[in-house]
């Protein structure tokens, strides 16, 4: 048995421009990702967080390097349906990933896939969206539904494969604050509480907050890595490559620099309160 759920080892990726030169994606990433991790993965645009996404479940295979999912490799074409049901992706429109008319049948369509018999599907089914909270919309078309759920029974179509890795492509990018609420909360609870391996591509650095470990990339390289504190209380590393950090630790930031005696690895807001409190 693999320990980790996935491991990148030198892996490169380039794809071609117009004038035929090669631009590397990913760049020499080495990455293990633990079973039961909550992994955030950082970056701008164009930092390559996107492309080493889409090697974790074998939607792209690196020039270089090796993925290994659960110890199976994804340059092995007879791995692949195995690596897709072990490591399911949800992406950042949830209109591209809903493919029935009936939410409960858009859930059933993996499985249906995998040709599993249809007494199980249906407690897949079940199962999948109580766990997201949409059960009861189990009748409802999919596209009157909101954004965060839709997105929520993306995640369910994912779940009802039952998956160990669950890789999340800026799963939030769409939706307004409280669908992103609605689908962190999600993710949260399937880690926590089932123990799924969660690999999280966002930019909004609250979500990064909630994270085991997060890693930064720039240019296709891992340029930092280490628990949200250790992240974020780098407020002028994360500016210089162009990423923020969450609201209240840029505060806590300001105010030290103005002179107050406070720490700059502030997250959370009952955390700047309890830090302002303690000022005298």
């Amino acid at each position: 048995m693999a320990h980790y759920m996935i491991e990148c080892s030198n892996v490169f990726f380039g794809y071609e421009k117009e004038n035929n030169e090669t631009k590397l994606a990913v760049n020499g990433v080495n990455l293990n990702v633990k079973k039961g991790e909550f992994l955030v993965i950082l970056g701008h645009n164009g930092s390559g967080k996107s492309t080493i996404a889409k090697h974790m479940n074998a939607l792209v295979l690196p020039s270089e390097g090796d993925v290994l999912v659960d110890g199976m490799n994804t340059k092995d074409f007879d791995n692949l349906w195995k690596i897709r049901n072990k490591a399911g992706m949800v992406f950042q429109n949830p209109d591209n990933q809903i493919v029935a008319t009936i939410v409960e049948e858009d859930v059933a369509f993996g499985p249906e896939n995998l040709g599993i018999e249809s007494k199980e599907i249906n407690n897949r089914v079940e199962e999948a969206l109580k766990t997201v909270n949409m059960s009861e919309y189990r009748r409802h078309a999919p596209h009157l539904l909101s954004g965060g759920q839709k997105q929520r029974v993306a995640i369910a179509g994912i779940l009802a494969m039952k998956p160990e890795c669950i890789i999340l492509d800026e799963p939030t990018a769409m939706l307004d604050p409280s669908g992103r609420n609605e689908v962190l909360n999600t993710i949260k609870e399937l880690n926590e509480k089932y123990g799924i391996t969660i690999i999280l591509i966002t930019h909004y650095m609250e979500e990064a907050v909630e994270a085991d470990r997060i890693i930064v990339m720039d240019n296709g390289s891992i340029v930092k890595e280490g628990n949200p504190r250790e992240i974020f209380s780098n407020v002028s590393m994360m500016k210089n490559i162009g990423l923020d950090v969450p609201q209240v630790t840029e505060l806590a930031f300001k105010l030290q620099q103005s002179g107050l005696n406070i720490t700059s690895d502030i997250l959370t807001i009952s955390e700047m309160v309890d830090a302002l409190c303690q000022l005298k």
